[in-house]
């Protein structure tokens, strides 16, 4: 074993099952932070589901986190959230059929249905000031987010909802393929419905002490789809100009929606994302080389030292992935973790399970400092030419505070395995989906 295995090793603090106080505890140091960033190495790997969850429930339970805002689409967790604090009467199953978009597995699943029945029976015994939350940050629900503001405005100023169907019109030929709606603009050269939607927005905004005054709490959740479609609008536009200007505007959304829930929801917050949004990109590849910013970067500018952020890796084992976009999900083989790679190095330490605390060790951060592969995993996986497809340049100890580690993982229990069948889409940057 190598100097450098045996201080990974030394510095490890080992856990036995994510659901033992010897893990959880664990957490405690991070209680003063102001948000909490949860990462995962893949999009279908329970373990990362499950020590996220873990550790969410501690920092609900003990140190007054109100919001949980994850990678998924905001209408899709309204519905969650409704569920968690007590705000209809359907099932955590039924509060989850919201989820319909490939990858259906990413929420679909036996692991967070687990946790948002843990998160509404601790709100039973909240008032409302006091419970916790369930949000998405994501852009890609344009049609059901169109549908969501013009139901609102038709309860609360029936003119402003018939301005917004005239407005949000202009994008209803490419509602089902937005996708097609980038590539006709960048044939016009011009943006059709840009101001359009902006206006409804504007509008919006303008209105909202009136609408406040007359709404129990929709406002925000009005607020965030007209916000969501403006974002959309631009985003899918933007696909047809690099993969670095669609990426970052949508983590640039994911932030802002972020911030609005700091502003309303409450001061201390959990985010759950893949690695490749919560780890600092200034310390990637990805910004690096591509110019490409994420949410933990934007969240360490803004908020500094009151940000914290975990990652979570694997050496082996089995996920929940698909092969092509919207293909049916698989329980694929994780190749062994590649020579020269940082998960090479945690699993030559000999320890299967541990955290790693990157800011107590600072001789070891030094010695990780220098440039290392680092595994991504999406909603796709190509293990033939996983070298290419699912590994990048990183720096660990910059790019996040503390890291996870399980040498061998399993996948996510799906609710089902095939994907529902929508038009070709071009989401999450394709295809790796990240």
């Amino acid at each position: 074993m190598s100097t450098l295995n045996k201080q990974i090793a030394a510095a490890a603090e080992p856990f036995d099952n994510v659901d033992d106080s010897t893990f959880f505890e664990k957490f405690d140091r991070f209680k003063d932070a102001r948000l909490v960033l949860i990462g995962d190495a893949s999009h279908g790997t329970s373990e990362f589901y499950t020590a996220r969850a873990a550790i969410t429930k501690r920092l609900i339970e003990r140190f007054g986190f109100k919001i949980v805002a994850a990678e998924a689409d905001w209408p899709d967790a309204h519905s969650v959230d409704q569920y968690v604090r007590h705000r209809t009467t359907v099932s955590a199953a039924e509060s989850l059929n919201a989820f319909q978009r490939f990858p259906t597995w990413m929420w679909r699943n036996q692991e967070f249905k687990g946790f948002i029945e843990w998160l509404h029976s601790r709100n039973a015994e909240c008032p409302a000031s006091e419970q916790a939350g369930f949000y998405g940050l994501d852009l890609y629900s344009l049609g059901a987010s169109i549908r969501a503001v013009i139901d609102y405005l038709d309860k609360v100023n029936p003119d402003a909802a018939r301005d917004a169907r005239k407005r949000y019109g202009c994008l209803q030929p490419w509602i089902e393929n937005p996708a097609q709606y980038g590539l006709v603009s960048l044939k016009l050269g011009e943006a059709p419905c840009a101001e359009g939607v902006a206006k409804v927005l504007n509008d919006l905004l303008l209105k909202r002490l009136e609408y406040a005054r007359e709404t129990d709490g929709a406002l925000l959740d009005a607020e965030m789809n007209a916000q969501i479609v403006q974002d959309a609008e631009e985003y899918y536009r933007a696909m047809y100009h690099g993969s670095a200007l669609s990426w970052n505007l949508r983590d640039v959304h994911m932030f802002k929606v972020l911030c609005r829930l700091l502003e309303t929801k409450g001061s201390k917050a959990i985010v759950w994302a893949h690695n490749s949004h919560v780890g600092d990109a200034r310390y990637t590849s990805m910004g690096a080389l591509r110019d490409e910013l994420n949410i933990g970067q934007l969240c360490r500018e803004k908020f500094g030292k009151d940000v914290v952020i975990i990652g979570c890796g694997t050496h082996t084992g089995t996920v929940a992935a698909a092969r092509d976009w919207d293909a049916t999900m698989e329980v694929m083989k994780v190749v062994p973790s590649l020579e020269g790679s940082y998960e090479r190095l945690m699993f030559n330490s000999g320890v299967p399970r541990f955290l790693l605390d990157l800011n107590r060790h600072k001789e070891l951060s030094q010695r990780l400092e220098d440039p290392r592969l680092e595994r991504f995993i999406g909603v796709i996986y190509r293990p033939e030419t996983e070298r290419w497809s699912h590994y990048s340049k990183a720096v660990l100890p910059k790019q996040m505070d503390a890291f996870v580690w399980f040498q061998e993982t399993s996948a996510v229990v799906p609710f089902e395995v095939d994907q529902p069948q929508f038009p070709p889409a071009v989401d999450e940057t394709y295809p790796s989906g990240l």
